[in-house]
């Protein structure tokens, strides 16, 4: 499968931002689709995972500590494209934003891990900064 982002750029803290991971190819295969960031000088770190397969009861979504409340994920399935609705954004949300998809269904969500995702996206760059 293919992923390509958009959606990144400049906004002040407190803003918002959408991003958008299109993807194209084998998307039958891949039913979890996340998203990670890496921050300057620092490690990559999960941000939001879901469940785009059908049929799967219990919760399909995994949404970070650190951004929970602020940031949502979300698939447009028609489309082929998933989300990531940045609200009040902050400084140390500033980072590179990658979108991955995984072949491997885990439930709980929560259970996967960054091994799991074997398609990624080029990245897109958010900065949050006055």
């Amino acid at each position: 499968v293919q992923l390509v982002e958009s959606g990144g750029g400049l906004v002040q803290p407190g803003g918002s931002l959408r991003l958008s991971c299109a993807a194209s190819g084998s998307t039958f295969g891949h039913p979890i689709m996340g998203w990670f960031r890496r921050p300057p000088g620092r490690e990559r770190e999960a941000v939001a995972f879901m469940i785009t397969a059908g049929g799967v009861s219990g919760d399909i979504t995994y949404v970070a500590a650190s951004v929970k409340g602020r940031f949502t994920i979300s698939q447009d399935t028609g489309k082929n494209t998933n989300y990531l609705q940045m609200n009040n954004l902050r400084p140390e949300d500033t980072a590179m934003y990658y979108c991955a998809a995984s072949p491997h269904l885990k439930v709980p969500i929560a259970s996967s891990t960054v091994g799991d995702f074997v398609s990624w996206g080029q990245g897109t760059q958010v900065t949050v900064s006055s």
